[in-house]
């Protein structure tokens, strides 16, 4: 792809902006484990919220997402509209726990309702997901982005973003990731609408974004069903009416609630009615995320399908071409279309959302590393320094491991369904163990590490002997947990109420009007969207 020089100015200047925020944040320093883990706990919601949709947009969304919708069209939506009711349930009934107490980490959660030693065991489950799955994929996406877009190598796409996102994260720690996310979120959300704009406006030859739109609804109507017939080939990904009450609630639930790189944001609130309201903002932007990735995912469809479009569209626009073997190159072969300046400005949006999530990771690991691990079995009298250092030290080990992953995932298809689908292997038993943590008062410990590990071998099981969809598995896989738990909690308590039952007191889950009317109307406008692609 051909970049003029407006668009390497637009791009040099998104990172200065970047890079100057972030140090200019941690100009400083962190004196305190508090100050760089969670930002000496005063983020206002709008930070929040804009942090955490920076965290949760990335090249998986932007690649992956998109060539889900140019696979299968608008279905794959339901993983953001469903997030925006998540994230209103652990803003009511999650986070007033949470932040009661006074938590650093999720699984420092799991060590004041069960033990050391199930906090241990999660720690080091997460550790290895975040590492050999999260920030090698989105590594290895956003590198196969750089290579589709520029030419550049895919290794060293994956060093020049491992060493951008390190450049305004490492040294400031929650502070600097949360404050350049304003920005971030900012060039993502801006730089999408750019790209679907000018996607449907090339589409319907100059005729505007609403006719195009409209010619992608005549051309493939068949795309814009929300609930999929079992003859879909799309099916085993997005299994019909149960995406709405099976197990796309296990993954989303888990995701949005125990997830330590999202959560963490919350935990770093002034107050708890600041995460509420951030929460509210987040899920407000969720519903317009499908606008800005699956669509253009849908609209690339429709043109490399359509001779005419691409005889119009000019010999450039054979390049890299995309297709149902390599859905995945949709939404850079799109970046190729857009007009000098706005291919800057869409590339950095797309970089924004990479390097903000890689960020958000690597601070979410090593505080996880040093306050459940280091700090718990290597130095239990770690100076306020010390743990510091150690988190640093623990960001670069990780962005070392996963830069070699990343290259390892060439060739993998439908990246985000990937994604969703090896996490899916963990989190029915985690989520298990966290419900039941949260609102059982007679799970037990015992019965809390049997569930989590049983469920890996039933979802592996699952997975590896049946031909449901995975979604089905996730779902299965949970309710078996739960049961385990119970069972085994009954076993060695003899039914009693466990000594370390969460007690909830009574209005604990009171919201403010506020929250109240944003979640009614979001709750309206997603009831809405699914009675209209239905």
């Amino acid at each position: 792809m051909h970049f003029a020089t407006i668009d390497y100015v637009i791009f040099a200047a998104y990172a200065i902006l970047i890079l100057g925020i972030g140090l200019w944040v941690s100009r400083k320093g962190e004196k305190t484990s508090e100050d760089y883990f969670l930002a000496s706990k005063s983020l206002p919601w709008w930070a929040i919220g804009a942090s955490l949709i920076a965290a949760n947009i990335s090249a998986e969304q932007f690649i992956g997402m998109s060539g889900s919708g140019f696979a299968g069209g608008l279905a794959i939506a339901s993983y953001e509209w469903m997030a925006a009711i998540t994230l209103l349930i652990v803003g009511k009934f999650f986070l007033p726990i949470f932040i009661e107490k006074g938590l650093y980490t999720i699984p420092e959660f799991v060590e004041k309702r069960y033990s050391t030693q199930l906090k241990t065991i999660l720690a080091i489950f997460w550790i290895g997901l975040y590492v050999f799955v999260n920030l090698s994929s989105v590594l290895y996406l956003g590198a196969l982005a750089l290579e589709t877009i520029m030419g550049v190598p895919l290794m060293y796409g994956v060093f020049g973003l491992a060493v951008f996102a390190t450049a305004y994260s490492l040294y400031g720690g929650l502070s600097a990731v949360a404050w350049t996310d304003v920005i971030q979120v900012v060039f993502l959300v801006l730089g999408g609408l750019f790209t679907t704009y000018l996607a449907l406006n090339t589409l319907s030859d100059g005729a505007g974004m609403i006719a195009g739109f409209n010619q992608v609804l005549e051309a493939v109507p068949e795309r814009f069903h929300m609930i999929l017939e079992e003859s879909n080939p799309e099916y085993q990904n997005l299994p019909g009416i149960w995406v709405l009450i099976g197990g796309l609630w296990i993954a989303n639930l888990y995701y949005w609630g125990f997830n330590q790189y999202i959560i963490q944001r919350t935990l770093a609130a002034k107050s708890l009615k600041e995460a509420q309201k951030g929460i509210a903002l987040a899920a407000f932007l969720k519903i317009i995320i499908p606008f800005i990735v699956v669509i253009p995912g849908i609209a690339a469809y429709v043109m490399v399908n359509d001779p005419e479009i691409m005889a119009r569209l000019g010999a450039a626009a054979q390049n890299n071409l995309p297709d149902l073997s390599q859905t995945d190159k949709a939404y850079p072969w799109l970046l190729q279309l857009l007009p000098a300046g706005l291919k800057g400005v869409a590339f950095a949006a797309l970089t924004a959302a990479i390097v903000s999530s890689l960020a958000s990771m690597l601070n979410s690991t090593s505080t996880i590393f040093t306050m459940d691990i280091y700090k718990e079995y290597i130095n239990k009298g770690a100076s306020e320094g010390k743990l510091v250092s150690i988190g640093r030290i623990t960001a670069v080990v990780a962005l070392l491991i996963a830069c070699i992953m990343a290259p390892l995932l060439g060739g993998i298809d439908q990246a985000f369904q990937f994604i969703q689908k090896y996490t899916g292997w963990v989190s029915p038993g985690i989520l298990a163990v966290f419900m039941l943590g949260l609102f059982y008062k007679k799970a037990t410990n015992t019965g809390a590490i049997w569930g989590a590990i049983l469920s890996i071998f039933i979802t592996a099981g699952l997975s590896l002997f049946s031909t449901m969809p995975f979604m089905h598995q996730m779902g299965i896989a949970f309710l078996i947990s739960c049961v385990l738990i119970m069972i085994v909690s009954y076993i060695d308590n003899k039914g009693a109420e466990d000594s370390k039952a969460i007690q909830i007191a009574k209005g604990l889950f009171n919201t403010s009007a506020t929250f109240n009317i944003s979640a009614f109307a979001i709750s309206i406008v997603v009831a809405a969207l699914y009675a209209l692609f239905w």
